[in-house]
């Protein structure tokens, strides 16, 4: 998931370049705004430079070996396969916003933006398969599908996203006890701390009920996120002295897409800012205890 993690990161940031030329619009203002050839010349680039940090963090220094499956469906309480689900959701809608700015027919731009979302990171599983410190996870590449087929399907379904993925972190005390695990700063427990990160499904109730009198920017959300890994398996934490459990969260959710603006740095923005679910207020169910929250992120 770390690995995963970082190279979508700098995927987004590479294609962010092109989403500021053209910004965020709907539908788009001006026919092809993004030649074809340069999404491939800055995608390329993009995955290159990519795949060359990884190997170099990951793979270069303890070498590969025979390949192997890793079945790590039952760590991190599957927090981390809901990264790799966010992360393939939200590269989706990236790059069906960049394709459909192309010569691509929309059907197209939809169809290779959801396949290419998933099929990049497959090099990445086939490398853990040689890695001897990982395996390829089946897990893994499920997840990412399951990411591109959510944006794919309600783009298919209603021409627009009407339950988007969203993450929120809080910092934990806990990855002071494995930094080296967990993370030893903020941009390392970002990424690394799932005891930190939450999951959101934000529901646009006005699109469900277009003719109800739902603000548009409000929206409900689900949650889900989980506490006390120390380890990424529950027998670990339990030998270590730690309970794991599952939060699982219901709350409203401001949906900024809706602002209208002929900025296109502001597009842009609002349209990354939509990746995150912003504080809200917010129930919290743990450990059979429910807790409110005025503002919860």
């Amino acid at each position: 998931m770390r690995r995963f993690a970082i190279f979508i990161c700098l995927l987004i940031c590479t294609y962010a370049q092109l989403l500021g030329q053209s910004g965020i619009a709907h539908p788009v203002e001006v026919d092809y705004p993004i030649n074809l050839k340069k999404v491939k010349l800055y995608g390329g680039i993009g995955y290159a430079t990519g795949m060359l940090v990884l190997s170099q963090a990951w793979y270069a220094e303890n070498g590969l070996e025979h390949f192997k499956f890793f079945n790590d469906n039952a760590e991190w309480l599957q927090v981390d396969k809901l990264g790799h689900t966010y992360g393939t959701y939200h590269l989706s809608r990236i790059n069906y916003e960049l394709l459909r700015r192309t010569e691509l027919s929309d059907d197209k731009a939809l169809l290779w933006s959801s396949v290419l979302s998933s099929a990049l990171f497959l090099p990445i599983e086939i490398l853990d398969g040689f890695s001897p410190d990982y395996g390829f996870s089946y897990g893994d590449i499920i997840a990412n599908a399951a990411g591109s087929g959510m944006f794919y399907f309600q783009q298919k379904a209603w021409n627009e996203q009407r339950i988007k993925l969203k993450f929120s972190f809080q910092p934990s005390s806990l990855a002071e006890l494995r930094p080296e695990t967990l993370g030893s700063n903020f941009p390392e427990r970002l990424l690394k701390d799932y005891n930190g990160q939450s999951y959101w499904l934000s529901f646009d109730i006005h699109a469900f009920a277009k003719e109800s009198n739902w603000p548009k920017w409000i929206n409900l959300t689900l949650g889900y996120g989980a506490h006390q890994m120390i380890f990424a398996r529950n027998h670990e934490n339990e030998a270590a002295g730690f309970n794991n459990y599952r939060q699982y969260y219901l709350g409203l959710d401001f949906d900024l897409s809706h602002i209208q603006t002929s900025s296109r740095f502001l597009k842009t923005v609002l349209f990354l800012t939509d990746f995150i679910r912003l504080p809200a207020p917010t129930l919290q169910l743990s450990q059979s205890k429910v807790t409110g929250h005025i503002l919860y992120f």
